[in-house]
């Protein structure tokens, strides 16, 4: 699939994008939890895929980039340096950063492999990859597979598992692998934060962390 109609669904549904984080704040917040419990020191960080900002804001990634130009000024206007771009193609010098982010950007991806070669290249040596994602062997993942045809952005997502994830990371040259999991029960019945435990295979949201070799 052309990377068009996956941006375009973004650039239509940007209130609809919005307004998920509001509906379903404690997901939301047991989403940061998970990445927080995962994420090392660094003194740069960049999020790819960083749409309106909600993940780079609290967890103080200052540097974004995305494909969606209404995603880009809405994260500028939360005060995240925002450049129009794909995670194919990053606009950035070789290692440029120590850290980088995706969260539930590698189901819209169109060449994940590109995606994360061009991840550890403008990562510093020994710069951490984090990546947060449903994984596609969860209830969660399940679910969602389920309900495709019914979801603008579901629809156009590719789904993937912990496994399949390490095994494109590792022939990335990446490893050095710290698993954190959250969402442990359906997501209409999350009330409130859900704990974060380490490793995986439990939570429906995994972060896996990965180290440029």
């Amino acid at each position: 699939m052309s990377s068009m109609p996956r941006i375009e669904t973004f650039e239509r549904y940007t209130s609809r994008y919005e307004n998920w984080f509001e509906e379903n704040r404690p997901v939301y917040e047991s989403e940061l939890g998970a990445l927080r419990a995962n994420m090392p020191p660094y003194a740069r960080g960049l999020e790819i895929g960083v749409g309106s900002g909600r993940f780079a804001v609290p967890l103080g990634i200052l540097f974004g980039v995305d494909p969606s130009p209404r995603m880009v000024n809405i994260a500028r206007n939360r005060g995240i340096q925002t450049v129009y771009g794909v995670a194919e193609q990053l606009p950035f010098a070789d290692s440029s950063f120590d850290l980088a982010l995706m969260v539930t950007t590698i189901c819209f991806l169109n060449d994940i492999k590109s995606a994360f070669r061009e991840a550890k290249r403008i990562l510093n040596p020994g710069g951490s990859f984090i990546i947060g994602f449903i994984d596609k062997n969860s209830a969660v993942g399940r679910s969602y597979q389920e309900k495709k045809k019914k979801s603008v952005f579901y629809e156009i997502a590719t789904f993937y598992s912990v496994e399949e994830v390490v095994e494109l990371l590792k022939s990335s040259g990446f490893d050095d692998f710290y698993f954190t999991q959250t969402l442990f029960r359906d997501l209409k019945a999350v009330q409130y934060l859900e704990p974060v435990m380490s490793g995986h295979g439990k939570g429906s949201f995994v972060v896996i962390r990965a180290v440029k070799q």
